[in-house]
């Protein structure tokens, strides 16, 4: 687990810092590997003081994807500032993911399931107030979750809670879920940043009062410009959070990011130009680090709609694009390459075993003369507010592909409201994927049949009957043989072209205390920097 020794202590230190190892344990440890007590000693109680946070301090936070037509309805929240705002500060879910990936208890303070993973019990945190003084309920959390339920439902998350069939009350501080079906990764579902939870009846233009259970309460907003919050004294988690008050800035050009980060403007940002990094690796009051998780760029085909309804079109395209240039030109090599697929290489049933696509206009040009065409002329969307460097792509993706006779008009199309007004509507454009903590999460979300974020259409039965099963299936071999085959499926048969996952690569003030574990599956620590983070 430990490559040295000095390695193995501070990790060991660390874990006893976040109250993971107790310190008997960890002097035990620390002798087996050949420290003195005494030095042991000395170096955990540098640890503890290292990681003891601090109260108070204003942060303000560089977002991107801001838009003007963000809300903090937790139904229509798709990117960083909204996110942020109001799953990062505002409210809270039963579950939370912490900085490993694990679910853990949130308003929920613990869960059982059946032997069928088909019901599960959770029991909710007592004494949680909301922002306006009201003590959280059965009722509120019920009323929360079945917002998203049911046929008039506009929810992004309505196709994640189609799996319940009942929410029911047993008692005071017990929700009962019976499932239409068994899911040994349901918890992880309750952490969807759309689940969260709102005082019962909250509806339509009452969302953007910012009600909710979270570390902060909402001082202002002003959709895609600015968010405000102020913290939280009676929050449940004890001793968070650390900042005083806390200011989401929508900043959608990385141009502008970084140069209100140096000038001192914002404190953290994300989504940093990889090609003017190594400038703010100069700057000694800012600290620079990635994580490579399950993020990836893609750039999705509508499979129902000509010319990308045919299989072979859409082969064509995906052989006729570059992705090892696009990682080492775009990129400069902060990511790994992706292959049509969204399960990332870090995650628990990664199929290793499909043979990387590889750049061959001679394979495009036969797959075209599969789809009976001699030449291809499609449009492709992009604007940077898809992902830093997403325009700089489509031009590439255009000169890679016309060597294959695939003519690409690179459609360079406005960063504000490119979220509402270009992805899911154009029948090709690019995008990018923070991805899911889970496999099941990951495909239900973006590739069921009917998903509201399917942004390719696509609609396999094979895939959707895999789906189902391994939700459901306890067996660790056979879950992993189904999704290796979805993995499959998606590479040979799927309209996303995902051609990298990409690390985070994300900048702050110096003098912000980062964890040394840093979360994965969202930027900005999982979205949860406002919690986890203070000043040193």
């Amino acid at each position: 687990m430990f490559n040295t020794p000095k390695q193995s202590l501070q990790q060991l230190s660390d874990l006893v810092a976040k109250g993971r190892l107790s310190r008997r344990d960890f002097m035990t440890r620390a002798v087996a590997l050949g420290v003195s007590t005494l030095a042991a000693e000395h170096m955990l109680t540098t640890s503890a003081l290292a990681q003891t946070p601090k109260i108070g301090g204003l942060l303000r936070v560089g977002a991107p994807s801001a838009s003007t037509d963000d809300t903090l309805d937790p139904a229509t929240l798709d990117d960083s500032f909204d996110i942020l705002s109001c799953y990062g500060m505002l409210r809270n879910n039963l579950v939370d993911i912490d900085e490993y990936s694990a679910p853990v208890p949130g308003l929920a303070e613990s869960w059982e399931a059946s032997s069928d993973v088909a019901t599960w019990t959770f029991k909710l945190r007592r004494g949680v107030e909301f922002h306006n003084g009201k003590t959280m309920t059965v009722d509120d959390v019920i009323d929360s979750l079945n917002y998203h339920r049911g046929e008039e439902s506009a929810s992004s998350a309505k196709n994640l809670v189609e799996q319940i069939e009942e929410i029911r009350a047993d008692g005071k501080d017990t929700i009962v879920f019976k499932l239409k079906d068994g899911n040994a990764d349901f918890p992880v579902v309750l952490s969807s940043y759309q689940l969260l939870i709102f005082p019962e009846g909250t509806r339509g233009a009452e969302f953007d009062k910012g009600i909710g259970t979270g570390p902060y309460s909402l001082q202002y907003w002003e959709p895609g410009v600015r968010m405000e919050g102020k913290r939280n004294p009676n929050y449940y988690r004890e001793g968070k959070p650390h900042f005083d008050e806390v200011h989401v800035i929508g900043i959608n050009d990385v141009v502008s990011r970084t140069a209100a980060l140096q000038t001192g403007q914002v404190d953290i940002m994300s989504r940093c130009d990889v090609k003017t990094v190594h400038l703010l690796e100069r700057n000694s009051d800012v600290q620079v680090f990635q994580v490579t998780g399950t993020k990836h760029y893609t750039a999705p085909m509508h499979v129902d709609a000509a010319p990308f309804d045919d299989v072979n079109v859409r082969k064509a395209i995906k052989y006729g694009i570059d992705r090892q240039a696009i990682l080492d030109t775009i990129l400069l090599g902060y990511g790994e390459l992706g292959n049509d697929q969204p399960i990332a290489p870090t995650m628990r049933f990664h199929n290793p075993d499909i043979p990387q696509t590889q750049y061959d206009p001679d394979m495009a040009r036969y797959h075209l003369k599969q789809a009976g065409l001699s030449s291809l002329d499609v449009n492709l969307a992009a604007a940077d507010a898809a992902f830093a460097g997403a325009v700089d792509t489509a031009v590439l993706f255009q000169e890679q592909a016309s060597k294959a006779g695939i003519n690409i008009n690179v459609d360079r199309v406005s960063e504000d409201g490119y979220w509402n007004d270009i992805w899911l509507v154009r029948p090709w454009c690019m995008c990018f994927w923070a991805g899911r903590p889970t496999e099941d999460l990951m495909f239900s979300s973006a590739y069921e049949a009917g998903a509201d974020w399917n942004d390719t259409r696509w609609a396999n039965p094979r895939f959707n009957d895999l789906l189902v099963a391994a939700r459901k299936e306890l067996d660790e071999n056979k879950r992993r043989e189904m999704y290796y085959e979805m993995q499959q499926l998606c590479h040979d048969d799927g309209g996303a072209v995902i051609f990298t996952f990409a690390a985070d690569v994300q900048a702050a003030s110096a003098d912000l205390h980062k964890p040394d574990q840093v979360a994965s599956n969202w930027e900005f620590d999982g979205h949860k920097v406002a919690e986890r983070w203070w000043w040193s």
